[in-house]
């Protein structure tokens, strides 16, 4: 089964003025352990994608599907269930919290997702994810105190501490140099390797070379979907 599926998936605005039409009728599945980049030109539709894919939008009509459940109509409360539970988010901003350290951070979200568990499990579970990342000299340093590239490790370690069968990752090196880019990159392609599924959205072919799997995403339509030949990076 499938982990993810789209039928016919459209999204528009309804404006005082004018109707937005950004997504028109996407239809595609996405398998468990797949590392697939949503790839298209600012405006495309594959942020919108990604937010109705995250639970964090509804579709305006179609189905999505998610581990079998139809979840675009489901309640609220059970798609931020879904959401907090079995999937990570990395954006480009990395959205932490500025005077916390990177270990609180990382555990913040089990506050909302695993109330009986302990301070010292879910602080067991924050270093962990810290040691996955290569950050486990760093969990008391707040985000001023880390260069962008383990910020951003940070935000990869907080989208990993509910164990989430998929992680969302939109723009993940937008605000890194070239250098520290890589290491995020191949960061995300040792977790796919490991069984994590990993959607990545991104204008850039660089950035969705890493992928297994394109899918161009053009004036809200799916242009192509094709599979990519194995980065070299990502090789041994």
């Amino acid at each position: 089964m499938a982990l993810i599926e789209l039928d016919n998936i459209t999204k528009t605005y309804f404006l005082p003025e004018i109707t937005v039409p950004v997504l028109k009728g996407i239809t595609l599945s996405i398998n468990s352990g797949e590392y697939v980049a949503l790839m298209g030109a600012s405006g495309s539709g594959k942020s919108t994608l990604m937010n109705i894919l995250g639970c964090l939008d509804r579709q305006t009509t179609g189905d999505y599907r998610f581990e079998g459940e139809e979840l675009g109509r489901a309640s609220g409360d059970r798609r931020a269930l879904v959401r907090n539970r079995k999937i990570g988010f990395v954006f480009q901003s990395f959205n932490l919290l500025a005077r916390t350290s990177a270990l609180d951070n990382v555990i913040m979200p089990l506050s909302y997702t695993a109330g009986d568990l302990s301070a010292r499990e879910c602080r067991r579970r924050g270093i962990e994810a810290l040691n996955k990342v290569g950050l486990n000299d760093r969990i008391h340093h707040t985000p001023a105190q880390l260069s962008g590239g383990q910020q951003q490790r940070v935000a990869i370690a907080r989208a990993l501490i509910n164990h989430p069968p998929v992680i969302f990752a939109d723009e993940p090196t937008g605000n890194l140099d070239s250098h520290t880019s890589v290491e995020v990159m191949e960061m995300f392609s040792n977790l796919n390797a490991e069984g994590i599924t990993v959607i990545l959205v991104t204008h850039s072919s660089e950035i969705a070379a890493y992928a297994k799997r394109v899918i161009h995403i053009q004036d809200g339509t799916i242009l192509s979907d094709t599979l990519n030949a194995p980065h070299p990076e990502t090789q041994p």
